[in-house]
């Protein structure tokens, strides 16, 4: 039975090993190592990851099957001051990819988004990213192409996409 639990500090390391073994597998063959490094760096470094946790700039939620851990998401209820829960990051193991893991975390988030009023799911995800049909399926749209500066002349190139609720 698949469980999920909200993460704190103490899960940090979980979620960095996730992220390190997922983000070579769903960007290599998107973005040069140097940005691929540069951004697990500035994303997943213990001092962000921290502050993130810390501060609830993002809840993380952690997916486990009995004690092995199989994914992670992270959210932010009233994203921009509005009635929206902004999907900030979301990635599974790729040996429990295609086992419906997305899909039930996506379910718990609409849940927790339903439960503080919002009326609608936000992400952004890569123009070239796979997980886009997942995202389709799943009833997302795309409402714009966003390009992202992120630092050292790196550039982020998304869809952003919503659900409505």
């Amino acid at each position: 039975m698949i469980t999920i639990k909200e993460a704190s500090i103490a899960d940090l390391n979980t979620i960095q090993d996730v992220a390190n073994k997922t983000w070579p597998t769903t960007y290599g063959e998107i973005l040069s190592k140097e940005q691929l490094d540069y951004m697990m760096d500035l994303i997943y470094s213990d001092e962000s990851l921290i502050k993130q946790i810390q501060k609830q700039e993002q809840l993380f939620y952690i997916a486990y099957e009995e004690t092995s851990v199989l994914a992670f998401i992270a959210i932010e209820h009233n994203y921009k001051s509005e009635a929206v829960t902004r999907i900030h990051k979301i990635y599974i193991l790729p040996e429990a990819q295609g086992k419906g893991i997305g899909k039930l975390l996506i379910d718990a988030v609409q849940k927790l988004a339903n439960e503080n009023n919002s009326t609608s799911l936000s992400l952004n995800v890569n123009r070239f990213n796979k997980a886009l049909a997942f995202y389709q399926k799943l009833g997302f749209e795309i409402i714009a192409e966003e390009n992202i500066e992120i630092g050292n002349g790196y550039l982020m190139e998304d869809y952003k996409m919503e659900k409505k609720l």
